[in-house]
């Protein structure tokens, strides 16, 4: 039988293997792990720039995305080069786990070679690894809604962010929602960022409540786009800027200008697509380290708003002031009034 090919390949002054270069890894469009590899080395800057020491999960897939899938949040202790870095991180219920932390781009080919597809990098930075430095707004669309209406309500995001002085970096997810950045100083709490992200999302749903809603809830969404703010919880991540997303299309999570938001699709930027763009265009996000913002004012209309905290995810332990963890619907109380 033929040995396996390998390659070695210089990323960053260090050697990475490649090996089965020519596995497929998304069959509808014959792109390989090979294509995955080179992918990440040809938007290099704009990758690295989103998951430069932060610990990241990695969403792997070794036989490709139509084979098994699992989430890496711990790395191996076999098999891993001596210079791949890694953070401790703690999750909600106190365990904690060493992640991968990118100190250069050899980080992200190493993880390409283990059959990474898409990187879920934490708002945080190693050196300081629970107070998060990145806001993070999704703007997910509810059946009913889609791409455009996601659009619409990062407008009315925009809006606010204006009036407070802050610069938001947009980017598509790849499918059909939209995410915003805003950089935050790392000088509060996982609870506290969730609690700005309550309120700026509270603020856009006030003024568009027909396009937006905050509702934890499904049955209370309605045809309006959702803005999650429990991605401000810990241990809750988004695929980064220029990571693959795990579909047929093989789409990218694209850095676009608010001016390329209203005219772009999420299907404009694949695998193939992105490099080209990236090579003539550059980062629409290279600024986005230079703009950390003070979120006391977030925090005061957190304070002033009566209605306080909202639920967090199903897997948390009962949060410190957190309403009922309980669908309206099921929930006896109301029912009895």
């Amino acid at each position: 039988m033929a040995k396996p090919e390998v390659a070695q390949i210089e990323v960053a002054g260090r050697q990475v293997r490649l090996t089965s270069p020519d596995k497929v890894y998304f069959p509808q469009r014959g792109y390989t792990k090979r294509d995955v590899f080179e992918y990440y080395l040809a938007v290099g800057d704009g990758i690295f720039r989103a998951l430069r020491n932060r610990p990241t999960t990695l969403q792997r897939f070794p036989e490709g995305i139509e084979g098994e899938m699992f989430f890496q949040k711990r790395l191996s202790t076999r098999g891993v080069p001596p210079w791949v870095e890694s953070a401790t991180i703690a999750f909600p219920g106190g365990r904690t786990a060493d992640e991968l932390c990118p100190a250069d781009l050899a980080h992200v080919a190493w993880a390409a070679q283990m059959g990474t597809i898409v990187f879920h990098p934490w708002p945080v930075r190693k050196e300081n690894v629970d107070n998060p430095d990145e806001l993070r707004i999704d703007l997910d669309p509810q059946p009913g809604t889609d791409f455009d209406d996601a659009v619409e309500a990062a407008g009315a995001l925009r809006e606010v962010l204006d009036e407070l002085g802050w610069t938001g970096w947009p980017k598509t997810s790849g499918g059909r929602g939209v995410h915003v950045y805003v950089r935050i100083k790392p000088e509060w709490t996982f609870v506290e960022a969730r609690r700005a992200g309550i309120a700026l999302a509270r603020e856009v749903e006030r003024r568009r409540p027909d396009k937006v809603t905050t509702n934890w809830w499904k049955e209370e969404r309605g045809q309006r786009v959702f803005i999650d703010y429990n991605q401000m919880a810990r241990d809750r991540t988004i695929a980064c800027a220029y990571s693959l997303r795990a579909n047929a299309r093989a789409t990218v999570s694209a850095p676009v200008t608010w001016d390329e938001l209203t005219e772009v699709e999420p299907d404009d930027f694949d695998l193939r697509t992105m490099p080209k763009r990236f090579a003539e265009t550059g980062d629409p996000h290279a600024g986005i380290d230079d703009s950390a913002v003070d979120i006391t004012p977030l925090l005061e209309w957190y304070a002033a708003d009566e209605r306080g905290d909202m639920p967090y995810p199903p897997e948390y332990p009962k949060m410190p002031g957190e309403p009922k963890r309980v669908q309206p619907s099921k929930d006896r109380d109301l029912k009895d009034k």
